[in-house]
């Protein structure tokens, strides 16, 4: 198995992308935070809004920031001139689960996919910090790649 982020000694090392060639990439990824059932019905009735603002407006903007921050946050990502960061919520009834979806795309030498994981994991983050003050029985999961295009491969869950 070849890690990228590890020299041919087992060192840590960022990747060179010096010699690749720009190309358009994008990436996907989702993620959802599940509330207990009387609490979710809560939320949705309230149309997102808590005593802190709307909770999917705020996710949305905490999202998008986290994206752009990526670079900050995990030690060997590159910055990355992003193109775009597109978030979106959906209320699952039967799950009493918020959906989070994030795409980033960036016209660059490496890919995106950590940004968009990294949107979806702070979106998701930022609804459990706008509704634990209703209950700390919210888990988050299922945060994944759906799919990414651009680069060596493309990749569709």
């Amino acid at each position: 198995m070849n890690l990228t982020h590890l020299d041919k000694n087992g060192d840590i090392s960022m990747v060179d992308v010096g010699d690749k060639t720009a190309t358009q990439r994008t990436a996907s990824a989702q993620g959802k935070v599940i509330f207990p059932s009387a609490i979710y019905h809560a939320i949705k009735d309230a149309d997102g809004m808590t005593k802190k603002g709307s909770i999917t407006q705020t996710a949305h903007i905490a999202g998008i920031m986290a994206g752009k921050k990526t670079h900050e946050l995990i030690p060997l990502c590159h910055a990355l001139p992003l193109d775009t960061i597109k978030m979106a919520f959906d209320y699952a009834d039967d799950e009493c689960a918020i959906h989070v979806h994030a795409t980033a795309k960036v016209t660059h030498k490496t890919g995106v996919e950590m940004e968009a994981l990294t949107a979806v994991s702070v979106a998701c983050l930022t609804i459990y910090d706008m509704t634990k003050a209703l209950s700390h029985d919210i888990t988050i999961g299922d945060i994944c790649l759906v799919q990414k295009t651009g680069g060596k491969s493309d990749y569709a869950k």
